[in-house]
């Protein structure tokens, strides 16, 4: 096989095999040995070539449901609760409920010590029948004044008495008249003051106010309260913690975009895993200012039925404030991607829009840039208005390291 080849090759090259042969067979090794290393270095620069080349991590386009949410943290409140006071000054004598008690309104809750309130009361009797007895004196006295001006009414014509006697009578029956009135309104006032001191004696017994649940209670037998300026709390009770409300704080900046009827959703720390309903109440108008931070407190509705969540606890909101049905979505890491070199070939691209923005897609061992409109955003992705884009086309988030 090998004589054959040399004697083509001889015959190609003109030289007769006596004389050079052997410069003939170095010749085609030296041939070869080009030919090997050129492809040799081919393969290397190609795959140097491929290695340097940039490698892209890639997402699908997608359609779904985008929800744009607005987050605020709160406390879970009591949709209506009481704070329940004592009226009057004393010794706690006892205490008829303790926490989490289920009461009826009108139920005994406590009862305060009402022994000086009951000598209250029975002094304010005694004034009442010393005023009703000073209404009998006074009657009495006008009663005789006014027979006595009689008399001396008929006596004055008859001469017998002079104008002077007759004048006094007068002003005596009308003195023992302002008596009477004097003494109806002293007893007026005693009785007001009975009424008073009734009031008082039966204040010392505290009701509850509503149907309810006991949240807390302040007071131990035996201690001593004073009602003065302030009412001092016994007990707080809860009216139904089957429905609570979140109380939220909503940044201003997400004002424009929070309604009432909107859905929301919220956690709790106490249940990790656990992610609950609810809708926006009410938006209130006034500002609270923190740290420099101005926030409007949004109500938002939580159903408890199952007593899971208590009064106190902190929760984070979602609040939806867009809903896009069946929207084709973008990852936003394709909209904030740019590639290590732009790339130069086909026909430029460029924005036309200031809204407008570029995502790349793989294109061969490149990246080819994509104009697209955004949309509305989550967060996590991005809806896109137009249609240089469909469903399952691959878009580029990131460069993959070579090693």
């Amino acid at each position: 096989m090998n004589s054959s080849l040399d004697q083509e090759v001889v015959a190609v090259l003109g030289l007769s095999r006596n004389k050079s042969g052997r410069r003939a067979t170095k010749l085609l090794v030296s041939l070869v040995s080009v030919v090997v290393v050129v492809a040799g270095v081919s393969v290397l620069m190609h795959k140097r070539a491929a290695d340097a080349a940039p490698r892209y991590r890639t997402e699908r386009v997608d359609r779904t449901d985008l929800r744009v949410t607005i987050s605020a943290t709160g406390t879970l409140q009591t949709l209506r609760s009481v704070e329940v006071g004592a009226e009057v000054t004393g010794r706690i004598l006892r205490i008829l409920v303790d926490y989490n008690d289920k009461v009826r309104r009108g139920q005994l809750l406590a009862e305060i010590d009402p022994e000086q309130l009951r000598a209250a009361e029975d002094q304010a009797r005694a004034q009442v029948l010393s005023a009703d007895s000073s209404i009998k004196t006074a009657q009495a006295t006008l009663k005789e004044s006014s027979l006595a001006y009689k008399r001396a009414q008929e006596q004055a014509v008859a001469g017998l008495v002079s104008a002077k006697d007759l004048e006094s009578a007068a002003a005596t029956a009308a003195r023992a008249e302002a008596s009477v009135a004097s003494a109806k309104a002293g007893a007026a006032l005693s009785r007001a003051n009975l009424k008073a001191a009734v009031s008082k004696r039966e204040k010392t017994k505290i009701y509850a106010p509503i149907d309810g649940i006991v949240l807390s209670r302040a007071v131990q037998p035996g201690q001593t309260v004073t009602a003065g300026f302030a009412t001092p709390v016994l007990f707080t009770l809860a009216e139904d913690l089957s429905k609570l409300v979140l109380h939220v704080n909503v940044d201003e900046a997400d004002v424009g975009r929070v309604r009432e009827g909107f859905d929301a959703t919220f956690t709790v720390d106490a249940y990790p895993q656990r992610t609950f309903a609810s809708r926006v109440l009410s938006f209130r108008n006034e500002p609270r200012t923190s740290q420099n931070v101005v926030t409007y407190e949004a109500l938002l509705s939580v159903n408890n039925a199952d007593g899971a969540l208590r009064p106190g606890m902190t929760a984070t909101a979602t609040i939806t404030s867009e809903l896009h049905k069946n929207a084709l979505v973008v990852p936003n890491a394709a909209l904030r991607f740019a590639p290590p070199v732009e790339p130069t070939f086909g026909p430029p691209q460029v924005q036309t829009r200031a809204e407008d923005k570029r995502v790349y897609v793989p294109h061969g061992a490149t990246a080819r840039p994509v104009v697209v409109k955004p949309g509305a955003s989550n967060g996590r992705v991005t809806e896109l208005l137009g249609e240089t884009l469909k469903v399952g086309d691959e878009v580029i988030v990131d460069v993959i390291e070579n090693s």
